[in-house]
């Protein structure tokens, strides 16, 4: 019996493990279909003229997410007419966060002028999928004959709280690169955050 228990034990931390998993470059990028704060389904496939996309997990609540709003916003302006939009995902769940609720994300949407759909992912489904341990945690991911790929993941820079007068722009540096038609050189970088925010267990 100490053995079954043992080995379900272990089963479980390995299924857990599997579940959480963050995908890698080289991953195939799951498509989703979720609604924005205007209240339409928004999915890859609404951008059919995109080389790529840049899914960054943020959120109403946690400071790096505020301190790096600007930033993303800028990505936007940036890259979206040269083919790799910013499409944000809120990954915490509204029970467990109050403040991350669907309203709310429409009112800070309006409220900060976002030029990016804002998404809500009912039941974190998506979340799971990628594997968004933090807010902000980003994925770049480009188009190509085998699907949506993910180029590279993690932060948007080396500077979180936005206090440093020179940084390293990694995503800004990947897009550069694929937009080149080159490998990025790096292609996963820690994340720092806020954990994502998961509704209690009964």
């Amino acid at each position: 019996m100490k053995k079954y228990i043992t080995l379900v034990l272990v089963f479980t931390a390995i299924l857990s493990q599997a579940q959480s998993k963050t995908l890698k470059a080289g991953e195939t990028a799951p498509d989703f279909k979720l609604k924005n704060v205007d209240n339409k389904e928004i999915s890859f496939e609404s951008y059919p003229k995109a080389k790529g996309f840049i899914v960054v997990f943020t959120c109403n609540t946690c400071p790096y997410a505020i301190a790096y709003e600007q930033r993303i916003l800028d990505l936007d302006k940036k890259f979206k007419s040269q083919g790799y939009p910013v499409i944000a995902i809120n990954p915490n769940d509204p029970e467990a966060s109050k403040a991350d609720t669907f309203d709310k994300m429409q009112d800070l949407a309006k409220a900060k002028k976002y030029s990016f759909p804002y998404l809500f992912d009912q039941g974190q489904v998506v979340t799971d999928q990628y594997g968004a341990k933090h807010t902000p945690h980003l994925f770049v991911v480009s188009k190509t004959e085998k699907g949506t790929v993910v180029e590279y993941t993690g932060a948007i820079d080396n500077d979180p709280e936005g206090t440093k007068t020179e940084k390293t722009k990694y995503v800004e540096d990947v897009i550069a690169s694929l937009l080149s038609n080159k490998k990025p050189a790096i292609t996963e970088t820690k994340e720092i955050g806020c954990t994502v925010k998961r509704k209690p267990k009964a």
